[in-house]
């Protein structure tokens, strides 16, 4: 376990801190910290509150992600997935939810609207060269390499 610092904001009084809902869970529920319901109407998108901020340690990231019940049954998805929190970042974490059904979607205070899976990060150091080493695939783009 990796410990994260968490400071509750004024509106998330009440709730409960992002959690696992199982043992073998990888990402933390977040919470919809609104005042009041939110209608979502179809196509539309809205960043949504949790009422927390964080500080995480050094190497590592919030990787913010839909929840796979709200895609499915409602067509909820997050336009950025996944959503990255740097580790430098100590604002309020808020998600962008976009309604991609067909009917209005409400929001409502407490709600489970994404998920937080805590993710180490591997940084890179370009090496320019002339020429990539040759592969099978090589530059075949999409589809490629066929369906099967």
């Amino acid at each position: 376990m990796i410990p994260v610092e968490i400071r509750r904001l004024p509106h998330s009084e009440g709730l409960p801190l992002p959690s696992y809902a199982t043992d073998g869970a990888a990402g933390m529920d977040l919470l919809a910290a609104v005042a009041e319901t939110l209608t979502l109407a179809p196509g539309a998108r809205v960043l949504v509150p949790t009422g927390i901020a964080v500080a995480l340690s050094a190497g590592y990231e919030l990787q913010v992600r839909p929840r796979s019940g709200l895609a499915l049954k409602h067509g909820i998805v997050l336009p950025n997935s996944p959503g990255t929190v740097d580790e430098d970042y100590r604002g309020e974490l808020l998600v962008i939810v976009m309604n991609a059904g067909a009917h209005p979607f409400a929001i409502e205070r407490g709600m489970r609207i994404a998920q937080a899976v805590l993710a180490p990060v591997v940084r890179a150091t370009w090496r320019e060269v002339a020429e990539l080493p040759p592969t099978r695939r090589g530059a075949g783009g999409f589809g490629s390499t066929g369906i099967r």
